[in-house]
């Protein structure tokens, strides 16, 4: 039985790298939500009044 690669398993250097590339962008330009904003507005599920999604920069 021929091994399948895993969900994260790299099988396309060039495509990893374009990926890390355009995270590393994405961190130079504050293009991020801390742990915080996204810990809030998880907690926030199954209440009365659910936060909205954060957005980049809380």
């Amino acid at each position: 039985m021929p091994c399948e690669n895993a969900l994260f398993d790299t099988s396309d250097p060039a495509a990893e790298a374009d990926a890390d590339a355009r995270a590393d962008a994405d961190v130079c330009n504050g293009r991020l939500i801390s742990h915080d904003a996204v810990k809030l507005w998880l907690s926030s599920w199954g209440s009365p009044q659910p936060r909205p999604r954060p957005r980049a920069g809380e």
